[in-house]
C-alpha cells in the first residue's frame, strides 16, 4: 500500500518512513502543509499520516481542505498534544484516527491496518482468493497448506492484487499504489515482479490465479480464459530514461 507521511520533525519522519518501508509499504514524505496538500491531490494514496503542527498549513487545515475537495483517503493524525479538545478538532476536520506522540510503532501499524480495512467495506485481517490466503497482520501468504516465501515488495504487490481480486489492474495503477514517486514508468520492474509472483503462487499442477490481460494489465482470481493468453504486458518504452530515477528491487 502507498502511504504519504507529512511530518516536519526529521527524526520522526525517518523513523516512521523506515519502519513502514520495512513492512512493505511504498512511502512518500513531505515536511510542510502545502507540500502535503499538493502530493495528496496529485497522487493516489491508500492512507495519509498527517502531523498536526506542520509549517505553512496545519495538519487540521490540510485534512479539512482534502475532505472539502472530496478526497476520501483515510487520514491518521499524529500530534504531541493529547488534550481531548485537540483530538476532537482533528476528528471534526475529517481525520479517521488520531495517535499521540510518543507512540509504539506496533500501534501505528495496527491503526494503519485498521484504516486500510475500512474504506468501502469492512475487510478482515485475512484475505482470501480461492485457496490463496493472505494474513495482512503477519504479512504471510499461503496457498492450501503451502507457505509462500515473499520479499517485502513481492508481498506489497500481492496484497494489492488480492485487495483488488477479480478485476484488471493496469501498470499505472500498480505503480501508484505499490511503488513510490521515484518509480521509473519506463522500466520493466512491474513485469519482473509479476513473473516472480506467478512462479511462487501458481505452482505446477495448481489452478492459475495470476493472469496477464494483454494490453490491459493483470488480474488475480479464477479466469475462464485459456492459459495460452498469459503473456507479459510490454511496458511503455521511451528511448531516453529520466535521469536520477531510483529503482526499487
Amino acid at each position: 500500500m502507498r502511504v504519504l507521511i507529512a511530518e516536519d520533525d526529521p527524526g520522526v519522519q525517518r523513523f516512521v518512513a523506515k519502519g513502514l518501508k520495512e513492512q512493505a509499504y511504498a512511502v512518500d514524505t513531505v515536511a510542510t502543509g502545502p507540500e502535503a496538500l499538493e502530493q495528496a491531490e496529485i497522487n493516489s494514496y491508500d492512507v495519509i499520516i498527517l502531523d498536526v503542527m506542520l509549517p505553512g498549513l496545519s495538519g487540521f487545515e490540510v485534512c479539512r481542505r482534502l475532505r472539502e475537495a472530496g478526497l476520501k483517503t483515510p487520514v491518521l493524525m499524529l500530534t504531541a498534544r493529547d488534550a481531548v479538545e485537540d483530538r476532537i478538532a482533528g476528528l471534526d476536520h475529517g481525520a479517521d484516527d488520531y495517535l499521540t506522540k510518543p507512540f509504539e510503532f506496533r500501534e501505528l501499524l495496527a491503526r494503519l491496518r485498521a484504516l486500510l480495512r475500512r474504506p468501502s467495506e469492512l475487510k478482515p485481517a485475512q484475505l482470501s482468493v480461492a485457496n490463496l490466503t493472505l494474513d495482512t497482520a503477519a504479512q504471510v501468504a499461503t496457498r492450501s497448506d503451502r507457505h509462500i516465501s515473499l520479499t517485502h515488495k513481492e508481498y506489497a504487490l500481492l496484497e494489492y492484487l488480492v485487495r483488488n481480486a477479480g478485476r484488471i489492474v493496469g501498470r499505472a495503477e500498480i505503480a501508484e499504489h505499490v511503488w513510490d514517486e521515484h518509480f521509473d514508468p519506463f522500466s520493466n520492474l512491474i513485469e519482473v515482479y509479476v513473473n516472480r509472483l506467478r512462479r511462487k503462487i501458481d505452482a505446477p499442477g495448481e489452478t492459475l490465479l495470476l493472469h496477464t490481460k494483454r494490453g490491459a494489465g493483470y488480474m488475480l482470481g479464477i479466469s475462464e480464459e485459456p492459459a495460452a493468453s498469459e503473456q507479459p504486458v510490454p511496458p511503455s518504452r521511451n528511448k531516453s530514461k529520466s535521469p536520477g530515477k531510483k529503482y526499487d528491487v
